[in-house]
């Protein structure tokens, strides 16, 4: 009953403002458990094969913004990362981008962390264009999976941290998409 409580909340989002990038809108502010999180910083995740493809739209929150990833990750503030499908992708290549995440900024925590990361992995689903996933930290509580498919709290600051680096790392998995996030292109 606590984490439909919880997710309920997460998934509520109050603002009479919002911001629009690459025809996303996502609001300026939600309101979790009482927590006022403010958007930090929007961007696009381009992935480059033989020609570039537009992914999804990012948004991430954060109780105190700042354009410090060293700052955001570590400081125990509840926050947010909103990810808008910009086109179909299996639960695979997400799996995958996570875990290799993962590896570039956390990996000598990774025996630590490996059965946490097995679980999210788990609760990933094939993401549809259109759909959005939803991952919150919320101190006292965990890291909050809100998507498609099922849902749950995983344990831990260490694995909050280590699933933020994956954007905002010194490993990012897109470095325009970073910048983004930290609010430099404003």
């Amino acid at each position: 009953m606590r984490l439909r409580f919880i997710l309920a909340l997460l998934l509520a989002a109050g603002s009479v403002q919002a911001r629009e990038q690459y025809g996303v809108r996502m609001p300026d502010n939600v309101n979790v458990e009482g927590r006022q999180l403010k958007l930090n910083g929007m961007g696009l995740r381009r992935k480059k094969i033989i020609f570039t493809i537009n992914v999804y739209v990012a948004g991430f929150y954060a109780e105190t913004p700042s354009k410090n990833a060293v700052e955001l990750i570590s400081s125990d503030q509840g926050k947010r990362m909103t990810l808008y499908m910009l086109r179909d992708l299996d639960k695979g290549k997400i799996t995958d981008a996570l875990r290799e995440g993962f590896e570039k900024n956390s990996k000598a925590q990774l025996p630590v962390l490996k059965n946490r990361l097995d679980r999210l992995s788990a609760m990933i689903p094939d993401a549809k264009k259109g759909s959005t996933i939803v991952i919150t930290y919320l101190p006292g509580t965990g890291t909050v999976l809100a998507g498609a498919g099922e849902r749950s709290v995983i344990e831990g600051k260490d694995f909050a941290d280590a699933l933020f680096s994956v954007w905002l790392g010194r490993n990012a998995a897109d470095d325009e998409l970073k910048a983004e996030l930290l609010g430099a292109a404003e």
